[in-house]
């Protein structure tokens, strides 16, 4: 029997505790032993929940146990935790978390405690909920030098602009029915300034890299700014907005993004829409590759956790993950990454096109029936740096900017 402990009974840790018991049987069947939920830590009492017998209230129960070989965290924010997920594996036991701002911050120290004891830190459900992502990089890819990952790694947001693009409804209508569905919280600030997002990039890129990608290092735009006159330029052009966090190898740097971006039909993620997430992958040898599926929600998520455990409980005394260093890297300067860009400008297009060609080289404009007193432009490729230098010339004219993610900047 293997015995595991559950912190944190909420949406996800339910979820874990539902999925274990509706397909235990299978579970057991692929690890080989009976997997056993022998405590459920929580602030809280379920009375009424068949779960209240396991309920514990005090962590140093599970920590002090020589039974609990597995403990699943799914509490969320970094305190406890840290400390907790730290101290279990200090004492021999092997972590599962869902926890993306805990492994953000303190992967490659707890990787390396798993390293050192012999045991595993797994986080699968940190990065796309149940898509799997984490273990694919970290073994099936293995023999590719992964040069770019780019995904739609929030659901609140796909939704959002999907519903944005399809409807034409605007940013703060959207952003209540995404609240009264249940689809994005009260305060939906890590949703939409794109620090849920931004901490998941950070995750995948210490995996390719090798090297610890703090988030705070990383450029990060939300959708606030879209507007309905943004998805009208995008239709006119045949092309979408969606949120995409993005980390690319530009020779030896690694350049990490997450900003709304204008893309093509032909891009892999252009027909990613509503809650769905999906991660576009592009190996060295193995050409492109994408995952697709429920980024978040319970089960999808529990599900994730699950797998890991499983995946434990098959190796309680082997380390099998893929760690990253503590050393930091550096990352390119936003300035210096190269990309097209899109551009709304106040004014007439016939009066200012050769002021603007002057400042930013050929363009092409791009007009909106009905729309009047503007139009739109599209650059050539140039850095972000040389981008923002031009721009100030027109800062009183310029509406709104949004990068444009080309084929070839998608493993084509």
């Amino acid at each position: 029997m293997v015995n595991i402990a559950v912190m944190g009974y909420g949406t996800v840790g339910s979820g874990v505790v539902e999925v274990i018991n509706t397909n235990g049987k299978r579970i057991n069947q692929r690890i080989g032993e009976e997997l056993n939920i022998k405590y459920v830590l929580d602030l809280r009492d379920f009375p009424g929940d068949p779960v209240q017998e396991k309920i514990i209230h005090d962590f140093e129960t599970i920590v002090n146990d020589d039974e609990i070989k597995i403990v699943v965290e799914v509490m969320g924010g970094i305190e406890p935790a840290y400390t907790f997920v730290k101290r279990c594996l200090l004492a021999g036991k092997s972590v599962a978390t869902s926890n993306k701002a805990l492994v953000a911050k303190h992967g490659a120290e707890l990787l390396s405690i798993a390293r050192e004891k012999n045991i595993n830190f797994l986080f699968e459900a940190s990065v796309g909920g149940g898509i799997p992502i984490i273990r694919p990089l970290n073994s099936s890819l293995t023999a590719d030098e992964i040069e770019e990952i780019t995904g739609i790694l929030n659901g609140t947001t796909n939704y959002m602009m999907t519903k944005m693009f399809y409807e034409g409804a605007d940013y703060d209508t959207v952003l209540k029915e995404a609240q009264a569905n249940g689809f994005a919280e009260q305060n939906p600030e890590a949703d939409v300034e794109g620090y849920d997002a931004c901490r998941k990039i950070a995750i995948l890129s210490s995996l390719i890299s090798g090297q610890q990608v703090d988030f705070e290092d990383i450029y990060c735009e939300g959708i606030t700014r879209i507007t309905v006159e943004d998805m009208k330029y995008a239709k006119e052009m045949g092309m979408t907005i969606k949120l995409l966090a993005s980390s690319k190898r530009q020779g030896e740097k690694l350049h990490a993004i997450v900003a709304p971006c204008l893309i093509y039909p032909e891009h892999p993620l252009y027909s990613v829409d509503g809650v769905f997430n999906a991660i576009f992958v592009h190996g060295n040898v193995l050409g492109d590759a994408m995952f697709y599926g429920s980024g978040a929600g319970k089960l999808p998520t529990a599900s994730a956790v699950v797998a890991d455990v499983v995946e434990e409980a098959k190796n309680l005394n082997r380390n099998v993950m893929t760690m990253w260093k503590q050393e930091k890297l550096e990352i390119e300067d936003k300035a210096d990454a190269s990309r097209r860009f899109f551009v709304r400008m106040k004014g007439e297009a016939k009066e200012m096109l050769p002021g603007l060609e002057k400042t930013f080289g050929k363009v092409e404009v791009v007009q909106v029936p009905g729309l009047d007193g503007e139009f739109g432009f599209t650059t050539c490729v140039m850095t972000e740096g040389a981008y923002e230098d031009r721009a100030k010339r027109y800062q009183d004219q310029i509406l709104h900017m949004i990068r444009i993610e080309d084929l070839d900047e998608a493993g084509e």
